[in-house]
């Protein structure tokens, strides 16, 4: 019993941290401009997550099973050549 509400506890003290906007503390100066920028990127422009970081969904999602239809290009692979590659080292 002693072990459940020290872990509730816990997760009360856990849960009542101070959410408040994320500001640079005093004497303390933002990362310097990437290369070949002119202008210093402000905080929310940091914070803010790139596109290919969380792409968007372009295709729907299929609701039900269906039949795929035949690939043309779902080949099997190329035989095993007759020559041999030459080497690196340049001997055959």
């Amino acid at each position: 019993m002693k072990k459940v509400a020290v872990v509730l506890m816990l997760l009360a003290l856990a849960a009542c941290g101070e959410r408040t906007a994320l500001a640079l503390k005093p004497g303390q100066k933002l990362p310097p401009a990437p290369y070949g920028r002119a202008d210093q990127p402000g905080p929310d422009e940091l914070l803010k997550r790139p596109t290919i970081a969380v792409p968007e969904r372009s295709v729907e999602l299929r609701t039900r099973s269906e039949e795929r239809e035949d690939d043309p290009f779902d080949l099997p692979p190329p035989e095993a050549a007759e020559t041999p590659a030459p080497s690196a080292s340049g001997t055959p």
